[in-house]
């Protein structure tokens, strides 16, 4: 009950006032986004956390011009894989065998298997799946923060190739995906602060088959 309680209070706020969020949040944020699943365990992109009020600067006139993207306190841009390579699925793979302490040859099959297969498709393609698993990174420290009382705004409206260039992402071969700035809403300057939150009722989102 606690965590829906946690996510009636959350919204997306339009008007963010400055404040600093402390250190150790921002760290459980953080890690709530390492730990979410990923397709193959692969865990697809990087997440830069941007403090930087001049980086912030660049950003915003690529993002709408809203304020939050500089009255924020962290702003985070999840930046995805811009394709599956060989060494980057082996990576994983080899981290996976290193963390456990033992290889499974059930395992090893998969790895063959996604070396057989990833690699070889369109690099657009593989960009859009990994971008998918960056979203669910990103949702999940949505949720975390609303958890911490920290707001969020979740951000699609920007300009990704301008976000690329200023974080140099395409040299590290990554591509933004969204962006998640996280701070304190600013209420007397929040036009949605006070609005009754509005979602389908369940029997309009919900089939149950049995």
């Amino acid at each position: 009950m606690e965590l829906l309680d946690k996510l009636n209070w959350r919204y997306a706020a339009k008007a963010m006032n400055g404040e600093t969020v402390a250190e150790d949040k921002i760290k459980r944020i953080l890690e709530a986004a390492r730990l979410a699943p990923t397709s193959s365990g692969l865990q697809p992109f990087e997440i830069f956390v941007i403090k930087n009020q001049e980086i912030k600067a660049q950003i915003k006139p690529f993002a709408w011009n809203q304020s939050v993207i500089t009255d924020c306190s962290h702003l985070l841009v999840f930046a995805a894989w811009d394709t599956y390579t060989a060494d980057r699925i082996n990576h994983m793979f080899d981290l996976t065998n290193e963390i456990r302490g033992f290889k499974n040859e059930g395992w090893e099959n998969y790895r063959h298997m996604l070396l057989s297969s990833y690699p070889q498709k369109d690099t657009e393609e593989n960009f859009n799946h990994a971008a998918k698993q960056a979203y669910i990174a990103f949702s999940q420290a949505i949720t975390a923060a609303a958890f911490e009382g920290v707001d969020t705004t979740p951000l699609e409206g920007f300009e990704p190739e301008a976000v690329d260039k200023i974080l140099g992402l395409r040299e590290k071969g990554l591509r933004s995906a969204v962006l998640l700035p996280i701070g304190y809403r600013k209420d007397d300057a929040d036009w949605l602060v006070n609005l009754v939150k509005v979602r389908k009722p369940m029997e309009d989102l919900v089939t149950v088959i049995d």
